[in-house]
């Protein structure tokens, strides 16, 4: 029989925390009825079916890579790192493994990407599902030391109440400095200002991130720009945010100048 692995990780998105990985070998004589995508499971559910994964799985591990692993390598690299250490981890080598995305992690065994493949294959599905369920234990443990955040509800994704806690707070420890929404708080003095603005300048910094990173057309993203415009006059008018806010017309600037360039190619063609 041979012996393929699923391997998947959790979270790469999150501006805080360890990012995961998992490794399953199903056992076809043992099967684990509902597996699915572990982002479309109830949180209840993911814990009944990660226990029936370690319980009859012929093989499983779990892994991660550090936030300091995360800044100094980045969060693509660390992801591929903490894969490659849940393969390494399994009690019997694979003959194959199956890595969800587009990305491989240097192995000691063939691999294949495949994206989606967390939806379209249950051994992938099972790593998923490990993955997850032993990040978000650690996002709980980790609120324990830092409690102000809320890591047990958000587990370390950019949710509104996060994005306050780290306006008002600014970043802790488990924080991914390289991410550009932590980066924010070592750049324009954004500590200088009274908490009030700081809070608003810095939903106004990553409204403008997700704008940059969602919009691909050129009249939408002028559209969104000038309604973040009027909701964020406050900050755009306060003297003491101009350094920040020159940032954030930075980004939209170069956010922009590509959006244009793009229409320019599509033109063009």
């Amino acid at each position: 029989m041979k012996l393929v692995c699923g391997v998947d990780e959790a979270g790469r998105g999150p501006l805080a925390g360890p990012v995961y990985a998992a490794a399953v070998i199903l056992d076809p004589a043992r099967r684990v009825n509902g597996l699915a995508d572990s982002k479309v499971l109830q949180p209840g559910r993911r814990e009944v079916l990660a226990g029936r994964i370690k319980e009859r799985a012929i093989a499983w591990a779990v892994a991660f890579a550090s936030v300091e692993e995360i800044d100094r390598i980045n969060i693509l690299r660390a992801s591929l790192l903490a894969m490659r250490r849940a393969v390494e981890g399994l009690s019997i080598k694979p003959d194959e493994a199956w890595i969800d995305g587009q990305h491989c992690p240097d192995l000691p065994c063939p691999a294949r990407a495949i994206v989606d493949g967390d939806a379209r294959h249950k051994v992938i599905s099972a790593a998923s599902i490990l993955a997850k369920t032993a990040r978000d234990a650690e996002m709980c443990a980790l609120h324990d030391r830092f409690p102000e955040y809320g890591f047990d509800q958000h587990k370390g994704y950019a949710t509104a109440e996060h994005l306050e806690a780290v306006g008002r707070l600014g970043p802790c420890e488990i924080h991914r400095r390289n991410f550009r929404a932590v980066g924010a708080f070592f750049q324009g003095k954004l500590f200088d200002l009274a908490e009030p603005l700081r809070i608003r300048s810095y939903r106004l910094y990553c409204e403008v991130l997700k704008l940059s990173a969602a919009v691909r057309q050129l009249d939408e993203f002028d559209h969104r720009a000038k309604r973040l415009r009027r909701e964020y006059a406050d900050v755009f008018a306060a003297r003491e945010a101009l350094s920040h806010v020159d940032l954030i017309r930075t980004v939209l600037r170069d956010a922009r100048a590509q959006l244009r360039a793009r229409a320019a190619e599509r033109f063009g063609s």
